[in-house]
């Protein structure tokens, strides 16, 4: 029986894209994502199955990332809202939003994390573990919190969001 996609899969992929499209080795990307090497493995048969990557290889494909990410993960994987917390922004509260998006009175999204600095609304990230990989690596947060803003926000900061990833994956699937 063929299995689905899982949200983990979006961060291995954003991982895998956040390489800039160069093959990481399974031990890398387990360890920089906190994910045993098993759960890479499967992620990775499973991207290559849902034909985001390439086989063999592992290289992400633009076109289908492009698509999956800014049209499709926002069904498969919806933006789940909790209570405040401490955490780290997400979507329109991260870069590179912030910079564009003028936050209103409501609190800003966050994916809770003992380390998080920022009080806010929480964005339950796509895997627990997303917010300890994104602390380590500026790429990988900054794509995360795009997919986000495309899962969780408002008309005008997906629009924004949707130009900015498609940039940033243009980047750096292009070289």
């Amino acid at each position: 029986m063929a299995q689905g996609l899982l949200s983990q899969d979006v961060v291995v992929l954003a991982k895998l894209v956040a390489y800039g499209g160069k093959r990481p080795s399974i031990a890398d990307v387990s360890a920089a994502l906190s994910l045993s090497a098993s759960q890479v493995h499967q992620s990775l048969k499973r991207l290559q199955r849902s034909r985001l990557i390439e086989e063999p290889g592992g290289r992400p494909l633009l076109r289908a990332v492009e698509e999956f990410l800014i049209h499709a993960v926002k069904y498969a994987f919806p933006a789940q809202r909790g209570e405040v917390t401490r955490g780290m922004p997400t979507a329109y509260a991260a870069l590179p939003l912030r910079a564009q998006i003028v936050a209103g009175s409501d609190l800003p999204p966050v994916w809770p994390s003992p380390a998080g600095e920022i009080r806010g609304s929480t964005l339950e990230p796509l895997h627990r573990t997303v917010p300890a990989a994104a602390a380590k690596d500026p790429e990988l947060y900054a794509l995360l919190a795009l997919v986000d803003a495309l899962r969780d926000g408002r008309v005008r900061e997906r629009q924004i969001a949707e130009r900015e990833l498609s940039g940033q994956l243009r980047r750096l699937l292009r070289g």
